[in-house]
């Protein structure tokens, strides 16, 4: 398909609508940042014809439907910090940023909702409900930088997925603007409603495809009085995996998280934000399990009768982190994973597979077998409760940049029909954007795809929504 560009007059139009300060065309150097997510190839990036910044639904409403009568592609954007490529402007045209939309509109305590823009930094928000004894569940590994309009985009997920669930269980309600230019408003401050199609629930994940989020109404939860951390150090990968499911199904917990790296990971981060990795020489991975609740008590019996089923099962060492400051060393090894990652290679693939929890241990196999064979670094970490492992194929130095071009695509494709046929599949909270778009028939069916780009069509008539995301029209 094609589209028409951004013309003088058309900037004018955009310059109206937004004000001439909120309009970036012509200027290279400040439209890169608006260029690319955090997606370590360039081949993903995309520079826009100029970048848009609305405050307001009635504007965001005005630049759409300039954007259908013209025949130009508009592609919405949070902090740019996803790992699909699913907010960059792939097709040209008009960027459009919510950064200027970062109000928290209301924090409704008899309601335990919050109504707030898509421009709100996901910890800001945290920092505000907190002091009102409250939280949001909803909570992705990039919340200092991550905007909540991404979160609700990707459906975001995280270290509390196990126990809290991903960021679409909190969603109630959404004021957005559809491809077309209407704005509507879906759902609301009820925790039931049955009245029509569930259109909340299809906007939450659809990465920008379906409209453009501009008011987002979320559900809270009273904040939990007490949180410890454990830090658990097995000898190999197959040991520190085998033991989750326990955790769950021979004690009957349910931790609020369990975090997993392997032995190049963990080296690579301590080196990377400068901590001592001697205490860790002999483990050849680790976990961390978070737990939490209303009784201090309940949440320390917990977290030692895990220790105990860890140490029967093979673990080396447990540390227990009760205090922040404890807390923080423990989670900054996790946390530092990725960037660690792109400083020493930033020649790499940071996938997002996911598998049933009980199916991991017949993973981690698989992408031995496959850096074996291609050559590659596979490091592993990621969300072990949940089974989302962030697998990051990695170029070694040594490597030729045309031989890791031909072998990525190979790499990839093997990893993917091989989570599918652990009736797993090729992303878990990252999202499909363009960067996997090409992947998304090994594990969805003609049918499947067909129904998902017929609800495009209906929605979308000109495809001028974040065109070239999940799959072609």
């Amino acid at each position: 398909m094609s589209y028409r560009e951004v013309t003088p007059e058309i900037l004018q139009e955009l310059r109206e609508i937004v004000g001439p300060e909120n309009v970036i065309a012509g200027d290279a150097e400040k439209m890169e940042p608006y260029s690319h997510d955090e997606v370590a190839e360039k081949e993903y990036a995309a520079m826009p014809e100029a970048v848009v910044k609305p405050a307001a639904a009635e504007e965001v409403s005005r630049i759409v439907k300039l954007a259908n009568r013209e025949g130009i592609p508009v592609t919405p954007r949070g902090a740019g910090s996803g790992l699909s490529g699913g907010a960059v402007p792939a097709m040209g045209g008009i960027l459009l940023s919510v950064e200027r939309m970062n109000r928290i509109l209301e924090i409704d305590r008899e309601n335990l909702v919050a109504v707030l823009e898509p421009g709100v930094i996901t910890n800001e928000f945290n920092s505000r409900v907190e002091k009102e004894g409250l939280f949001f569940a909803g909570y992705p590994m990039s919340l200092e930088m991550c905007y909540i309009g991404g979160n609700v985009a990707e459906n975001a997920g995280g270290g509390r997925a196990i126990k809290y669930g991903v960021t679409g269980r909190y969603v109630l309600g959404l004021e957005m603007v559809l491809p077309t230019g209407e704005i509507v408003a879906f759902g609301g401050k009820r925790v039931k409603d049955v009245t029509g199609y569930n259109m909340t629930q299809l906007m939450v994940g659809s990465e920008g495809t379906l409209g453009i989020f501009t008011k987002i109404i979320l559900k809270l939860l009273p904040l939990p009085k007490a949180k410890i951390d454990m830090m658990v150090l097995f000898e190999d990968v197959q040991a520190a995996i085998d033991v989750v499911p326990q955790i769950m199904t021979a004690m009957r917990l349910t931790p609020t998280g369990i975090e997993f790296m392997d032995r190049l990971s963990l080296e690579t981060c301590c080196e990377y934000i400068g901590q001592d990795k001697a205490k860790y020489k002999n483990a050849g991975a680790f976990l961390i399990i978070e737990l939490d609740g209303n009784d201090a008590d309940t949440v320390r019996n917990e977290c030692l009768d895990i220790g105990d089923l860890c140490l029967e099962n093979g673990a080396l060492d447990a540390f227990v982190a009760e205090g922040p400051s404890d807390q923080e060393k423990i989670w900054s090894v996790r946390k530092h994973a990725a960037e660690a990652f792109k400083a020493i290679s930033p020649q790499q693939s940071l996938e997002d597979i996911v598998v049933p929890v009980s199916s991991i241990p017949r993973l981690m196999p698989v992408l031995e077998e496959l850096s074996q064979k291609y050559n590659v670094l596979i490091p592993c970490y990621g969300h072990a409760g949940d089974g989302n492992l962030h697998a990051t194929v990695i170029k070694r130095p040594e490597d030729t940049e045309e031989r890791w071009k031909e072998t990525l695509p190979r790499v990839l494709e093997e990893l993917y029909v091989s989570v599918k046929e652990l009736s797993g599949t090729i992303s878990g909270e990252h999202g499909i954007g363009h960067k996997r778009k090409k992947y998304l028939p090994l594990v969805l069916s003609e049918a499947e795809m067909e129904a998902m780009k017929s609800i495009k069509r209906a929605l979308d008539p000109n495809n001028i929504l974040n065109p070239g995301k999940m799959f072609d029209l």
